[in-house]
């Protein structure tokens, strides 16, 4: 068993640590850090649905932007291409699961992956923001999309490219098993 996260010491999370060292000891954690096989290929999994998320995301908000697929509404757009994007995140959320349980007080401990997480956190959130408030009147959007929707669209390619950065981030910055 690895060491907990120096940040044990702290009396509010000391029942996280105790969750996470307890998931750290199920078979499929040990199995996903023992097999030569598993790791690699649930992060192949995990890299080909973020790729898609991710490009789907970014098909999106380029045409919020105005600048892909301009000869299309947005609500055509997104009915098309959002089920891809839900597919590919329910994909990533599950393999990067398993991935996170191979080693959980490693990536609790681990600063680029509560970066990503904190990113993924304000990419999900302005994402709400945009289907129950900027978003509500997009039949009447035609072509042009408002400011607010701009600005979503921007900040919604910020974080995703925060998010790649910070995740690529995370196999840089953790000790081999």
């Amino acid at each position: 068993m690895r060491r907990a996260p120096d940040v044990q010491s702290e009396p509010n999370v000391q029942p996280v640590i105790a969750l996470l060292s307890w998931l750290e000891a199920t078979r499929p954690a040990e199995f996903i850090r023992e097999s030569e096989w598993a790791f690699p290929t649930i992060e192949s999994a995990h890299v080909i649905a973020l790729t898609l998320v991710i490009g789907t995301i970014t098909v999106v908000d380029l045409r919020l932007l105005e600048l892909a697929s301009t000869n299309r509404t947005y609500a055509e757009l997104a009915r098309e291409v959002l089920p891809w994007t839900w597919g590919a995140f329910a994909l990533a959320a599950t393999s990067g699961t398993m991935l996170f349980i191979s080693q959980p007080l490693a990536y609790f401990d681990n600063w680029a992956f509560r970066t990503k997480f904190a990113l993924l956190f304000l990419a999900g959130l302005n994402m709400l923001i945009f289907q129950l408030i900027t978003g509500r009147d997009i039949c009447r959007w035609n072509a042009a999309v408002p400011r607010a929707g701009k600005i979503a669209a921007m900040l919604s390619l910020l974080f995703w490219i925060a998010v790649v950065f910070f995740g690529r981030r995370i196999g840089f910055t953790m000790m081999p098993v």
